[in-house]
């Protein structure tokens, strides 16, 4: 009985065996295998969302600082934008100037008056014009030019045209030098020992104006450069040395820059020049014959003060300069000595022709290609043939007003 309930018992085991599942244990590999799957796909995902977000980050970095240099640019922009519209401001009041004084004429030339009160009111004109003529003029500067006492040539290039100077009224050393009739580039030295040594330690700053000027008439003045505009018949800019911007421009009027000033300067339309009364422009003027026009300008607005038709004439006229208020302009026969002051001009009529100066240049092979007055230094600087020359002046009193 014992034995037949223990093959029993064996059997019902063996029975149940066959329904129970098989142990866990016999699925693990694929389980692990599945779920290493799962995570390394779930590990690529994350790696490439965050090389994603670090190009993010990246491209907005790159995109904040393209805005920052935006920025940076419509600064400057407004504030040259803002610059150009106050000198829009003081051409537009200076225009308007204009139109109000042409109206004013227009409707005198509609008055009918007397002969009698047309003659006072322009007799009273004239009395008010030549005020005005000693009032521009009434600086302490009595000089006249009588001769020069001897030359030095300071530098030698090779370059036949060009125009070098100081500042006319500041204590700056600083000597500027413009090569050519044609050009763009001004080389600042730093004193006269800096150009006259050319040395790699004292070298020259390199300017590079926007505009190319035309001719050799250019002056620093101020620290203003002022020089006619290539391309431009009578337009003069004003360009800042020390900001490197330019400051105004003017158009000089009376026919400027359709005829050369000076026979044997066959660039120079319009010769600027500064002296104890300030800056001046030197150009021909139409229907005159060749005769010189000499305009007062005022520097700060660029406004024309007065303009005098003078006798001296262009025609083999090769160079002209100021001093204390008197135009003095150098001839020469075809270009060549001998070189000689023929014709001086005085806007105060001080100056007589019992007065005139007998100057002779020292002999040189040609013309000059200019010759600027320096009231600082009170000498001439000119430019003969690529020679760079300081003249020393002789000069007396003028005679008094009477």
């Amino acid at each position: 009985m014992m034995l037949a309930l223990q093959r029993a018992s064996a059997l019902l085991v063996l029975f149940l065996s066959a329904f129970v599942p098989p142990p866990l244990c016999a699925q693990d590999p694929g389980m692990v295998h599945y779920i290493y799957q799962r995570f390394h796909v779930l590990e690529q995902g994350l790696q490439k969302c965050t090389q994603t977000t670090r190009e993010y980050i990246q491209d907005f970095r790159e995109f904040s600082k393209n805005i920052s240099v935006m920025l940076g640019q419509c600064l400057t922009y407004t504030n040259e934008y803002k610059s150009a519209v106050n000198n829009l401001a003081l051409r537009v009041e200076r225009a308007q100037r204009e139109i109000d004084y042409l109206e004013y004429l227009r409707e005198a030339d509609m008055c009918v008056e007397s002969e009698d009160k047309t003659l006072a009111e322009k007799l009273l004109q004239e009395a008010e014009e030549e005020k005005k003529i000693q009032t521009l003029l009434n600086a302490s500067c009595d000089n006249m030019l009588m001769g020069i006492k001897s030359l030095k040539i300071v530098k030698k290039t090779l370059d036949t045209d060009g125009s070098w100077m100081k500042d006319a009224v500041s204590d700056s050393p600083k000597v500027y030098f413009l090569i050519g009739s044609r050009n763009n580039t001004i080389w600042e030295f730093a004193n006269m020992r800096a150009l006259l040594e050319d040395s790699t330690k004292l070298g020259p700053r390199k300017l590079v104006l926007p505009q190319s000027w035309q001719g050799t008439g250019q002056v620093v003045y101020k620290g203003f450069l002022f020089f006619h505009n290539q391309g431009t018949p009578n337009e003069i800019i004003k360009y800042s040395l020390q900001k490197r911007t330019v400051e105004d421009r003017m158009l000089l009027p009376g026919g400027a820059g359709r005829a050369l000033v000076y026979q044997h300067s066959p660039s120079t339309y319009i010769d600027l020049a500064v002296d104890e009364h300030g800056l001046w422009a030197i150009h021909a003027g139409p229907g005159l014959h060749g005769h010189l026009v000499l305009t007062k300008i005022e520097p700060g607005t660029l406004g024309v003060e007065h303009s005098w038709d003078t006798p001296c004439r262009s025609q083999d006229a090769e160079a002209g300069f100021l001093l204390c208020g008197v135009l003095y302009v150098v001839y020469s026969s075809g270009g060549h000595g001998p070189h000689r002051v023929t014709c001086v001009y005085d806007p105060r009529g001080t100056i007589s022709e019992e007065d005139l100066p007998n100057v002779f240049f020292p002999r040189r092979p040609r013309s000059h290609s200019m010759i600027h007055y320096n009231a600082r230094d009170k000498q001439l600087y000119a430019w003969n043939d690529g020679n760079q020359i300081i003249y020393k002046l002789q000069t007396k009193r003028k005679q008094p007003v009477k």
